[in-house]
């Protein structure tokens, strides 16, 4: 079942979309510490979203009615993992990834007080963890998580620029996974500690403020189990909390984020067609907000889509892996001021590929 496993775990790094829940991208993957003996891997995914609309006429602007270009831009996403094993109880995993991100521009001529709406967002996170086997069934795993942010908005109407300089802080993850190697069972339950972040923030040019702003917490389920030969189920829920993310440096009235907690699921199969080949096919599904009424800096409501991925074993030690994803966003309607829409965002979508290397020494 190894190597149906490692195909699904390829196919879901290419799950991390701008439209996934809040600002999350990665996911935050601990999955490099299941793998058998000593294990490094390099994954890379690139991402293409198409979010378009058409202004809608409000008191703000009651002439507004063009349409807006695509605001989401392409992204990368970098990932790499270092596990080995210490002895047959204890092991340690090294991950860097890209937990958190936004790239949100409106085009120049988008209608007024849209322009001259702009987000970007950028997080790097590298996580250590040890895990010990308690036996061939029970094992926990924790660690410590360091973080860098950094964040440049544009805000919509009055042209504000907000500038968060570079901050690092730290939290920690602890976790726990019961398994059954026989049939391939693995159900691991992993929790992400809230990570407390203080920048300077610079508002419209102005002189610098400290300014503290919370990632969330978050948990992640992860699941797999072999429901026939050479076929494997496997699937995670996610869940964050994100209407703990509250940016409000000096001069800003209220707070320039506005994300609801939520999940996200995904549910694949994967087959093993014979030695060196194998691949899988997986739904997940983002839940929406309450309403579909939105921040400009994140003009969409939830998603759903379905991803194909592949696995080639070029030998004993060396895995390419592979996949492509399909992104339904859902339909949302940016606001400004207390439920007053602006914008229309419908039938918006993204393509995700993704590529990873895995040598097993």
């Amino acid at each position: 079942m190894k190597n149906v496993m490692t195909a699904g775990a390829a196919l879901l790094l290419t799950t991390s979309m701008a439209q996934a829940v809040g600002l999350d991208r990665s996911g935050q993957p601990v999955g490099i510490i299941f793998e058998d003996g000593n294990y490094a891997e390099l994954s890379f995914g690139y991402i293409m979203p198409d979010v378009d609309g058409v202004s809608l006429a409000s008191p703000l602007n009651p002439a507004a009615s063009g349409s807006i270009s695509n605001v989401a831009g392409s992204y990368s996403q970098l990932g790499l993992g270092y596990k080995r094993d210490i002895n047959d109880q204890w092991s340690f995993a090294l991950i860097l990834d890209e937990p958190y991100g936004a790239d949100i521009d409106y085009p120049s001529d988008t209608d007024a007080p849209l322009t001259p709406t702009a987000g970007e967002l950028n997080a790097v996170a590298l996580t250590g963890l040890a895990r010990y086997k308690f036996d061939a069934n029970f094992s926990a795993h924790g660690g410590l998580r360091i973080q860098r942010v950094n964040a440049d908005i544009a805000l919509p109407g009055a042209g504000t620029t907000v500038e968060l300089d570079d901050s690092v802080a730290y939290g920690y993850a602890i976790g726990g996974a019961y398994e059954r190697p026989e049939i391939a069972l693995r159900i691991a339950l992993t929790y992400f500690s809230e990570i407390e972040h203080e920048f300077s923030a610079s508002v419209g040019g102005g002189p610098a403020s400290d300014t503290d702003v919370t990632t969330p917490q978050a948990v992640n389920l992860d699941f797999q189990t072999g429901i026939a030969a050479d076929t494997l189920l496997f699937g995670s829920v996610r869940w964050a909390e994100y209407s703990t993310v509250i940016l409000q440096p000096t001069g800003i009235p209220e707070s320039i984020t506005d994300i609801e907690d939520g999940y996200t699921y995904t549910v694949g199969v994967g087959r093993r067609f014979n030695d060196v080949f194998s691949a899988s096919l997986s739904a997940t599904l983002d839940t929406e907000g309450e309403d579909d009424l939105v921040s400009p800096l994140a003009p969409t409501n939830g998603s759903y889509s379905i991803g194909l991925g592949g696995q080639y074993n070029v030998n004993d030690n060396v895995t390419l892996s592979g996949g492509v994803r399909y992104v339904v966003a859902g339909d949302a309607r940016p606001e400004l001021g207390p439920d007053i829409p602006v914008a229309d965002f419908e039938d918006n979508s993204a393509i995700a590929v993704g590529f990873k290397v895995g040598y097993t020494f």
